[in-house]
């Protein structure tokens, strides 16, 4: 700039031996002070066309006082004072450069309160970058700005078909009416007909109950979801009742895990490591037959001694092979909920650093911002599996599912 390589700068000596008083950031700080205030007036005396006092017929508008602007930088904060004009506003990009940057620290802070990391540490992160620490109250202010762009990915159409579901609760803490509550997480993660998976909805409740979940499955279709063909879950009393009532039409695949878990906390502890076993080449089990086969077997050697397990087992067994309906290489990923037990992990990530959330609002706020984020790479990361092989025999296997579903 034609100014800026022009302009002189003037410090008379009283200021210079002020500054031998100071520790160096503060000596340093005014002096930055100094010099860009008298940037400042260069870059007004330039578009009005005359100094102070001066008359000139290139004269173009008059002064008409300053105003203090703050500016936080790496050594602290200094004080500007910003030229005004009578007629035409004073331009600068001074500030322009400091947006830029401001912005910057901004988005950096958003970023790393997703990522997990305390407002305690931020405010040592920004003490040490720009001399100015964040108070918690502060970084919370600073991170509602992830409210419009996670409000947009939380109520966004859902245009493709979602032939599989998987949905889950997981409890976090949050103030309310002055009180810590726990409150329910409901997501929902969506395998779409290219085999990408994506976040298909969240949102916070009281608890988990039919209508709370109806509710959230009706949300779901609202936006677009459609074509489910399985849905994959724990077996949550009320959760099951809703898929029943928003899935008609729908098979459920009871997640194997669980299950497992379900039937081994009901059998003798010395009986548990044989029974898992069992359970494991049940489920891995090359096709429905032999499953069947297996299980009966199981039902017939452990009935005496794990009756209450065999019960668990007996009434749960259909529900949990539905995903033998599926070409074989689906049914890995299909056949329990680790695919949200996953994201669940990377909830509690970010859960054990804030510990209690001050309200519902910061639980969207937050894990809104980090489903975001995982659901934008998974959508050009690798696919879960190719979906090609599975609606070549779509036909095939919906009438395989309702022959599960009868038996």
């Amino acid at each position: 700039m034609k100014l800026m390589a022009q302009l002189h700068f003037t410090l008379d000596s009283d200021f210079f031996v002020g500054l031998f008083s100071e520790t160096k950031d503060e000596a340093f700080g005014k002096l930055m002070e100094a010099l860009l205030n008298q940037v400042l007036q260069a870059e007004s005396t330039e578009q009005l066309g005359a100094s102070n006092y001066e008359r000139s017929q290139e004269r173009s508008d008059y002064r008409n006082g300053v105003r203090t602007r703050t500016l936080t930088t790496r050594i602290g904060k200094i004080e500007l004072q910003v030229p005004r004009h009578r007629n035409v506003p004073f331009k600068t990009s001074l500030f322009e450069n400091y947006q830029r940057n401001e912005q910057a620290l901004i988005t950096t802070m958003m970023e790393m309160v997703v990522q997990g990391v305390s407002t305690r540490n931020i405010k040592k992160v920004t003490e040490e970058l720009c001399g100015e620490s964040f108070s918690k109250s502060a970084v919370s202010e600073i991170c509602k700005e992830l409210d419009v762009p996670v409000k947009h990915f939380k109520e966004r159409l859902l245009p493709e078909h979602y032939p599989f579901i998987i949905v889950d609760a997981i409890y976090l803490k949050a103030r309310e009416d002055h009180r810590v509550k726990s409150k329910a997480l409901f997501v929902a993660i969506g395998i779409n007909n290219t085999g990408h998976k994506e976040v298909l909805g969240f949102e916070v409740y009281d608890s988990e109950k039919v209508n709370t979940w109806r509710d959230f499955f009706e949300n779901l279709k609202s936006r677009g979801l459609r074509g489910v063909d399985i849905v994959i879950s724990d077996a949550h009393a009320g959760l099951v009742e809703a898929i029943k009532e928003s899935f008609s039409g729908s098979s459920w695949q009871r997640c194997q895990a669980h299950f497992t878990r379900n039937i081994i906390n009901k059998c003798p502890k010395k009986y548990s490591t044989g029974l898992a076993s069992e359970l494991r080449d049940m489920f891995n089990a090359a096709t429905i037959e032999e499953a069947r086969r297996l299980k009966e077997s199981i039902y017939d050697e452990y009935q005496d001694v794990a009756n209450e397990a065999m019960t668990v087992l007996d009434e749960g067994f259909e529900d949990s092979i539905t995903i033998m309906a599926l070409p074989s290489k689906y049914r890995i990923a299909l056949r329990t909920s680790n695919i949200i037990e996953r994201e669940n992990r990377e909830i509690r990530r970010r859960e054990k650093v804030i510990q209690i959330f001050p309200n519902t609002e910061s639980i969207i706020r937050l894990i809104g911002a980090v489903l975001q984020d995982d659901h934008n790479e998974w959508s050009v990361g690798h696919k879960i599996f190719d979906m090609k092989e599975y609606y070549d025999k779509l036909s095939s296997i919906q009438s395989n599912l309702l022959k599960i579903k009868v038996a």
